[in-house]
């Protein structure tokens, strides 16, 4: 008989599973179904992971779930996939973390390597216009919900409920999310420790500007790596993808300004229209968008530049968090660091919300997306149906809408 819940079952409320660990099939079931199902960026992918294991199998509690969730936010790398990679570890160790990890990344593999098949036959990717609306409408209901749950033990909090607001607003705004993270988290501590070092409160307020030209300086990347004559090479994409997985901060959008420097406009191995259509697939696929790069190398160099590119980006993933994955338990016995999380985790919750009101201006535009939103908002905050239901709902609702 196993302590941990069913796929469908709950523990009861307010009850935490305090078992270390989880079997390494328990964590491949849970995010093989997550890869095939996790649509909608990063933002969903976190939302649907802390329902399940914060919500439905109490693995964590929401203030770990947050202390994970604002580390993840601070080293580069595909956040959602990281997240995976801290719940694996933290529930079964190296093994977990690989576990997770890869169960996680493969699904999204698989299913961009069909669509690049399709596109290398056909030269175009299937139309899925109409689905996905209808499933980006019910993901930021998915998002609502999660930033509802995660954020209601952070209410009691004056400081990080103004934190908050104030990232959520910038985020809005399009201000750097990285920097709004870190100075978040300079913040809290300031906060934290605001008895103990007024004397140095102009110090303190000045780090975070300090911290911009190191953020311009990563972004900017290294030059372009050298290709021999005759297009791209295996080693080329390996050490290409190698880099990006190791310095991107941003997500999605500040892939897109690699890829169109380094690829297309530095090595010349895409065209402006090949990257578009490798960009729209990492949207509507599921699991990671970084599964971008699965599509490019196979459109390269067949099934072996997929798995090269693949490997390559999400690899320094593994290593950060296998680095920083032991020391999150510890980092609240700090005051220090308790404020800093504690700031970190107001601004993980901002730049949430912020999404939420960036991806409704851009998706909530008609009465069918309209309606299915409201539909999939009732369904998460009144029933809590498993994410995946809702978001195969949405698709299916859209498809029938796009009929008439």
């Amino acid at each position: 008989m196993t302590i941990f819940p069913r796929e469908n079952e709950r523990l009861p409320e307010g009850k935490i599973n305090t078992a270390d660990k989880s079997t390494a099939g328990e964590l491949a079931r849970l995010f093989v179904r997550m890869g095939f199902t996790a649509f909608g960026g990063p933002a969903a992918h976190i939302a649907m992971m802390e329902e399940e294991v914060v919500t439905r199998r109490r693995w964590f509690t929401h203030e770990e779930f947050l202390d994970m969730l604002g580390v993840t936010n601070l080293i580069p790398g595909p956040n959602s996939t990281e997240m995976a990679l801290h719940i694996g570890y933290r529930r079964g160790g190296v093994k977990g973390l690989v576990v997770a990890g890869a169960s996680f990344i493969l699904p999204a593999m698989l299913v961009t390597l069909v669509f690049a098949a399709v596109y290398t036959t056909y030269g175009t990717v299937p139309e899925v216009g109409t689905i996905m609306r209808g499933v980006r409408a019910a993901i930021i209901a998915v998002i609502l919900g999660a930033v509802f749950r995660l954020g209601k033990p952070l209410m009691r909090n004056p400081f990080q409920v103004a934190m908050g607001a104030v990232v959520a607003v910038l985020s809005i705004l399009r201000a750097d999310a990285l920097a709004l993270l870190i100075i978040a988290g300079a913040a809290g501590i300031t906060w934290k420790e605001r008895d103990r070092i007024r004397t140095f409160a102009g110090a303190i307020t000045a780090l975070p500007a300090a911290l911009f030209p190191v953020r311009a300086l990563l972004l900017q990347g290294a030059p372009a790596l050298p290709s021999p004559p005759g297009g791209a090479t295996l080693a080329g994409l390996g050490l290409f993808f190698l880099k990006i997985g190791s310095i991107l901060y941003g997500g999605g959008y500040v892939l897109v300004a690699f890829l169109q420097e380094g690829l297309v406009g530095g090595k010349g191995w895409l065209t402006q229209a090949k990257l578009l259509d490798a960009i729209a697939v990492g949207q509507f696929t599921p699991g990671p968008i970084l599964s971008t790069a699965t599509f490019i190398g196979y459109t390269l160099l067949g099934v072996p530049g997929a798995i090269v590119s693949t490997a390559a980006i999400f690899f320094p993933s593994f290593v950060f968090v296998m680095a920083v994955g032991p020391f999150v338990p510890k980092l609240r016995k700090s005051e220090a660091m308790k404020g800093f999380l504690d700031g970190v985790n107001a601004g993980a919750m901002g730049l949430m919300a912020g999404v939420c009101v960036t991806l409704g201006v851009a998706t909530l535009n008609g009465v069918v997306t309209a309606c299915i939103f409201a539909a999939a908002a009732v369904v998460v905050f009144r029933w809590r149906i498993n994410a995946a239901w809702i978001v195969a709902g949405a698709a299916a609702v859209g498809w029938v809408a796009g009929l008439f």
